[in-house]
């Protein structure tokens, strides 16, 4: 009988940064308030979208706010 995992034990968590949007945020997650206590986050989606602009009204997610304020953000890790 082997014992060998059939997966990794910690799937990788992967943070994009959206030209001129939202930090989107790939993998088991959870997201908590500066209390501790957990968001409710949809089951139905592999993704959760984290507002970085600052305009969001539904902080900390983004709601496309940034494309009313023209948020602008660019950034690009080092080659």
């Amino acid at each position: 009988m082997s014992c060998e995992a059939t997966g990794p034990a910690n799937p990788t968590v992967r943070i994009r940064c959206r030209l001129d949007g939202p930090l989107l945020v790939e993998g088991p997650v959870e997201v908590v308030d500066h209390q501790g206590r957990p968001f409710p986050l949809p089951t139905n989606k592999p993704l959760v979208a984290l507002c970085r602009c600052g305009a969001s009204g539904a902080r900390p997610f983004c709601d496309g706010s940034h494309k009313q304020i023209g948020f602008a953000a660019c950034e690009v890790a080092p080659e």
